[in-house]
């Protein structure tokens, strides 16, 4: 069913790393995201795909992680996402992507829950660095990346508590905590 899909979509940050993703798994994600709705349908989305320990080295230290938890550097070896999947815009064909990447990568992430994996979006990049170190093209925008794994931590939806802070954290098990708003609290009448 779609709504516990969602719900188990979750961002995980921690993965066991030295469980591979095939190309050919990766190649099916991106596949989900090309059958996706695009703006005007001009589909102007490239995907650069990695599994691999040296490009996966390459695009972990491009990343910054999980900005509410402040002390916290990143996943550490052995935690590290198993692959990647960078969202690029191809400004040879727009100047605009739109929603069209965060379309994309939800269709990527529900397609890697429903096979028991999970993954991260991530926006905070170090884009300069990470295009020179893969020799993306400028005409190529670096939009979004994904990191992807078989989660090893435990990540709990709950409700935001009377304070009404929306901050995720984690308790003193590692068991990552993310408050949501009620459905009230979102829709106008």
């Amino acid at each position: 069913m779609i709504e516990e899909l969602v719900k188990g979509n979750r961002s995980y940050r921690r993965f066991h790393q030295g469980e591979a993703i095939s190309p050919e798994t990766l190649r099916g994600l991106v596949n989900l995201a090309r059958l996706s709705a695009s703006a005007a349908n001009l589909q102007p989305l490239k995907y650069l795909l990695a599994c691999e320990a040296e490009p996966n080295a390459a695009i972990f230290s491009c990343l910054a992680w999980a900005g509410y938890l402040k002390d916290w550097p990143g996943p550490a070896e052995g935690e590290r996402p198993a692959a990647y999947i960078i969202i690029l815009g191809d400004t040879e064909i727009s100047k605009n992507f739109g929603c069209d990447h965060g379309i994309a990568a939800q269709s990527i992430l529900l397609g890697a829950r429903e096979q028991g994996l999970g993954g991260c979006m991530l926006g905070s990049i170090q884009r300069d660095r990470l295009r020179d170190l893969l020799k993306i093209p400028a005409t190529l925008d670096i939009l979004l990346v994904i990191a992807l794994g078989r989660p090893r931590e435990t990540v709990i939806v709950e409700e935001v508590g009377p304070g009404g802070s929306i901050k995720y954290w984690r308790d003193d098990q590692g068991v990552h905590h993310v408050p949501k708003r009620r459905l009230e609290d979102i829709i106008l009448s």
